[in-house]
């Protein structure tokens, strides 16, 4: 039993080891995909607040035709 554990521990520290090994991204790189991914999110808010106002007014202008 006492086998299986540190064989499993020694897997899990290799998986780890080269798993980390691997990102080759620099911060610069991190830096620019975050704030592309924040202006993406940033103009899709804007396009959904522009979508409400519009489907206010048309609900304004629904609501004073009918009176």
């Amino acid at each position: 039993m006492k086998l299986f554990f540190s064989l499993g521990a020694v897997g899990i520290a290799a998986i780890l080891a080269f798993g980390c090994s691997k990102d080759s991204k620099t911060s610069a790189e991190r830096d620019a995909e975050v704030k592309k991914v924040l202006q993406e999110g940033a103009q899709k808010e804007q396009k959904m607040y522009e979508g409400m106002q519009k489907g206010v007014e048309n609900m304004e202008k629904k609501a004073a035709d009918q009176k």
